[in-house]
């Protein structure tokens, strides 16, 4: 575990300190602070009982480690705990916030537009539904079968009818089962999801955004995952088509807390439009009574929200500018070629049964066996021992059909699969290890 953050953080913290220097002092007292220790020390120890996620043979699900500058500014920022709710509570971390929000509005393309700071993209995507349901009341959401479980719940909660469309046989929408449920009129948002949770599939974003023009939907993009994608410059041409076209979208999600190497919890939710800021719209006399300026809080659900997560965001761009080439750029088409060059490997290996070529930077992977029972249960082998051996997978359950070349895929069930999120850039000089190590748990080598 890298400790350069410690290294970075030490001068920043003297700063800081010096910007207050004229407070009087107030500390622990040493018998308080000696206690704080020893439960430091215990709550290590159980810390340990973590898999190491920061580590290359970490390569399960989606956990990626927060660049040393983004936990050394929020280490750096808990200090004062700032809360970027109103201006009073976080007067720097919300200018911050803002300066954030918009360079990533402008890798979508984006110079007008509503946006913010969220959580996490459950609550980011949540604001967004809550949205188009505004815009179209009564009106339903759909979103395609491989779309993230929580556009489910949260239509449920936000009291709108949810639709699930069916995806082709790569994970991604069925246009022609849209357009099907867009015939009825009754649609009003639809969720296109650029780079789903299970496979990394690209929704046809631009094949979606043509239908638009023939039936009024709104368009949101659920992009918590692969939105930072945008910037890779060697994605496939149907994946480029779709990011090409994000601009067009009415609001979007996506998650520093994933690609944009920062702690959890970090959403983000963008609007086209920032006349949508309308349906926000509220008073608070008790915390907006500080300054003229916008509160962030005003355009917000939430209400409390961590300023430490703007400042390590900020920090980070400001570090690994959002732009296509650039060190962060390279880091993400790194972690796309290893998932094709592990793609490859298991495509060329009888014992497996590849799934769809990546699009972004996930693999699945099937067994080779003659039932989906026999595969599902060889997967779950297979996981268990490569853990034992110090290689941490995942396991996902996809429809079968996922998997062309399987005996069983058009049986029309489900298969219990290997599932690797390949999303360090570290990850690409380690595909020989982790492949030898998949080989081991496999009893191949």
């Amino acid at each position: 575990m890298s400790e350069h953050w410690l290294e970075l953080l030490g001068p920043a913290l003297e700063r800081l300190e010096g910007e207050f220097a004229g407070l009087p002092e107030a500390r622990l007292e040493p018998a308080a602070m000696e206690r704080a220790r020893a439960v430091l020390d215990e709550a290590a120890r159980r810390l340990g009982e973590n898999f190491p996620y920061f580590h290359p043979l970490y390569a399960g699900q989606m956990l990626k480690p927060p660049h040393p500058a983004a936990r050394a500014a929020y280490a750096l920022a808990m200090g004062l705990n700032p809360n970027n709710h109103a201006l009073d509570g976080g007067r720097a971390s919300s200018r911050m916030e803002v300066e954030a929000v918009r360079e990533i509005a402008r890798m979508f393309g984006w110079t007008e537009f509503l946006g913010h700071l969220t959580s996490g993209g459950t609550f980011a995507n949540l604001e967004a539904l809550w949205v188009g349901g505004q815009m179209a009341p009564g009106k339903k959401v759909v979103a395609s079968e491989q779309a993230h479980y929580t556009h489910g719940r949260i239509s449920a909660v936000l009291k709108l009818e949810f639709a699930s469309l069916e995806t082709d046989a790569r994970g991604r929408m069925d246009v022609s089962a849209l357009e099907a449920a867009l015939q009825a009129g009754d649609v009003g948002t639809v969720v296109a999801t650029l780079g789903t949770t299970a496979l990394g599939a690209v929704d046809p974003l631009d094949e979606i955004l043509d239908l638009r023009k023939r039936y009024r939907f709104r368009v949101h993009v659920d992009a918590a995952y692969g939105g930072y994608f945008r910037l890779v410059s060697t994605l496939g041409e149907e994946a480029r088509r779709a990011f090409d076209r994000i601009s067009e979208a009415d609001s979007i999600v996506v998650d520093p807390h994933k690609h944009g190497l920062q702690p959890y919890g970090c959403g983000c939710v963008l609007f086209r439009d920032p006349a949508m800021g309308r349906w926000y719209k509220h008073d608070s006399p008790y915390t907006y009574f500080t300054s003229n300026e916008l509160h962030l809080g005003e355009i917000s659900l939430e209400c409390s929200r961590a300023g430490a997560s703007a400042v390590a965001l900020w920090t980070t761009q400001r570090l690994l500018p959002l732009v296509p080439g650039g060190e962060f750029a390279r880091g993400l088409e790194q972690g796309r070629a290893a998932a094709l060059r592990l793609h490859e490997r298991i495509a060329g290996d009888a014992q497996f049964v590849a799934g769809p070529k990546p699009e972004l930077d996930i693999v699945v992977w099937a067994v080779r066996a003659g039932s989906l029972a026999e595969s599902s249960q060889r997967a779950q082998e297979i996981f268990d021992r490569a853990a034992e051996g110090g290689l941490h997978l995942a396991l996902a359950h996809l429809p079968a059909r996922f998997f062309a070349g399987a005996e069983w895929a058009q049986s029309g069930g489900t298969v219990t699969c290997l599932r690797s999120v390949l999303m360090k850039p570290e990850h690409l000089s380690w595909v020989d290890e982790i492949w030898e190590r998949v080989g081991k748990a496999a009893d191949r080598g």
